[in-house]
């Protein structure tokens, strides 16, 4: 073998250790990619744990959330505490439809949170107020999905009747007294 036989080898197994150098760093990225999804989606399924679990341990609080928030006899503080759980509500559901967006993580947890907030929070007197002064920030595209999911009455009317159907014995007048899923 002459020295040039040499070189070609030496560069064919240089080619050889790139590309398997390139295989492997493309399944370190791509394994990278997946536990930042499941760290942000954890993050967001932990942040609605933490909300839900300290209502559910707080009594004031809790009493606080079964108010009807568009009632008129609300105090001054409550419409400050009903206007910065909007609001926290608001950044959150920002927060997530963007990462959804960039593929960050699953459209279920966007989901959820429409669920949750197309009951009625933001077509309240203060929810309506919130809204309207916060989608100047937010471009044309989100404004309108979010008017659509959560604003219009009827997708949450079409969802409680969807779950209406499923679960009758919950929406039946004389066993609940529920005043916390709004349709107004």
């Amino acid at each position: 073998m002459s020295f040039q036989d040499f070189g070609s080898l030496g560069e064919f197994i240089a080619a050889i250790a790139t590309l398997i150098t390139l295989i492997y760093l493309s399944a370190q990225i791509r394994q990278t990619n997946l536990i930042t999804r499941a760290q942000f989606g954890h993050g967001l399924t932990h942040r609605l744990y933490d909300r839900f679990f300290n209502t559910a341990k707080d009594k004031e609080f809790s009493e606080f959330i079964a108010k009807d928030w568009a009632a008129d006899d609300l105090e001054d503080s409550e419409k400050s505490r009903v206007t910065w759980f909007t609001i926290m509500l608001l950044v959150d559901i920002f927060d997530v439809y963007d990462k959804v967006k960039q593929g960050l993580v699953e459209e279920k947890h966007l989901e959820m949170r429409v669920h949750m907030l197309s009951t009625g929070i933001f077509r309240s007197p203060i929810g309506s107020r919130v809204w309207l002064f916060w989608s100047n920030v937010r471009d044309a595209e989100f404004v309108s999905w979010f008017e659509k999911n959560i604003l219009d009455p009827t997708t949450a009317k079409e969802k409680l009747e969807r779950l209406r159907e499923k679960n009758p014995e919950l929406y039946e007048e004389q066993n609940s007294k529920n005043t916390v899923f709004r349709l107004d």
